[in-house]
């Protein structure tokens, strides 16, 4: 008698070891955060890294910081352009890089919020959309034909109309309910004011890095919404995405009207139902300019003229139905004060936030916002 071997097949489990990084990637990865810090000023970026390599020993005696500037020329992550006024040659980053700024700012935010387990707040609200809330409800005269649960309909053809006289009717259908996903166009205003790098804080990187993380986060996984970039310090203008790794702090007051009277006059020419303003700022509105083009300035406390100007424009923006979140990251109590009664006069919303969790809530407020119901 013979016994039949049996052969078991399964699959082994151990610690998930990630690949190893080339020297080039590790150094990609830091560079890329340098540029971020430096304004896109490649020749700074680099001075800082080698500065790193000497105290870290980022590279090998294969391979240099040279070999990796080489790798980024071949790579096309850079090219040198002749000075037109005969100054030598220099380095500009390409699109690419740029993309890949934008990238790594998507990773290192939205891989935090990933991390952090607060999940995304959706609406209570139902309705036709992307995501399934995991109930039933009865069918609909409209609803989507791949909505339509199978197996709980034929189940309730069956306890309505017995197995042997089956029969599966309208009553008896049921649908997976979802959550709408409406198209949503969104303002970032960012303030550049002085006040931004004063202290010996870094606060315009870090906006900068929202900025570019929530413009690829937009374009990558929901291209029919809008997102539209303005500054705003003496005066207000919009950026392009390209421009984000390249903003800088200038010697502004704060003009936060004109940079609310830009974002709305945009909006308005926007054909979705949805539409925000989000504003990142540190400081007081400090400055307004009048109808003959002259300035109004005043950095001494809260000037009286000028918040009076901010309140009206935020009962302008409610009245049109555009709501303002306001991510304030300066802890004054008076200043955080006026936010509050600026938010109450839009009936927005308002987070007093540090540096490190500006990400997460921006994020986490976008993806709410975006997911309400149309009526």
């Amino acid at each position: 008698m013979f016994m039949k071997e049996h052969i078991v097949r399964g699959f082994r489990f151990g610690n998930y070891n990630p690949p190893e990084m080339s020297v080039f990637d590790r150094l990609l990865e830091i560079f890329t955060d340098l540029l971020t810090h430096t304004s896109g000023d490649f020749d700074e970026a680099i001075d800082w890294l080698r500065m790193l390599d000497e105290e870290y020993e980022l590279t090998t005696p294969d391979y240099t910081i040279d070999d990796f500037i080489e790798d980024l020329k071949k790579k096309r992550y850079i090219r040198e352009e002749v000075d037109p006024n005969g100054n030598g040659s220099g380095v500009r980053l390409s699109a690419k890089m740029e993309q890949n700024i934008r990238k790594q700012a998507l990773k290192q935010i939205f891989g935090n919020l990933e991390k952090s387990g607060t999940g995304n707040h959706k609406t209570i609200k139902s309705g036709v959309g992307e995501d399934n809330t995991g109930e039933l409800r009865n069918y609909n005269f409209g609803d989507p034909v791949e909505k339509i649960s199978i197996t709980e309909s034929l189940k309730n053809a069956q306890i309505n109309n017995g197995i042997g006289d089956f029969d599966l009717t309208e009553s008896d259908l049921v649908v997976e309910d979802s959550i709408h996903q409406s198209q949503m166009s969104t303002v970032l205003m960012i303030d550049i004011s002085h006040s931004m790098i004063l202290y010996g804080e870094d606060r315009i990187t870090p906006a900068k890095k929202v900025a570019m993380a929530l413009a690829e986060l937009i374009t990558t996984r929901y291209p029919k919404d809008t997102l539209d970039i303005i500054v705003f310090g003496d005066d207000a203008w919009p950026v392009k995405i390209q421009e984000l790794p390249y903003l800088q702090v200038g010697p502004y007051h704060t003009n936060t009207v004109a940079g609310l009277q830009l974002a709305m006059d945009i909006l308005r020419r926007k054909r979705n139902t949805n539409k925000q303003i989000f504003m990142i700022t540190d400081g007081k509105p400090s400055c307004v300019r009048e109808s003959d083009g002259t300035y109004y300035m005043n950095s001494y406390g809260l000037d009286e003229y000028v918040v009076q100007k901010c309140y009206n424009m935020a009962s302008q923006a409610r009245r049109l139905h555009i709501p303002i979140t306001t991510f304030m990251i300066a802890q004054d109590s008076y200043l955080q004060q006026f936010i509050r009664e600026f938010t109450e006069a839009n009936q927005g919303k308002a987070f007093y936030t540090g540096l490190n969790g500006l990400g997460q809530m921006i994020f986490e407020d976008y993806e709410t916002n975006r997911k309400k119901r149309i009526r």
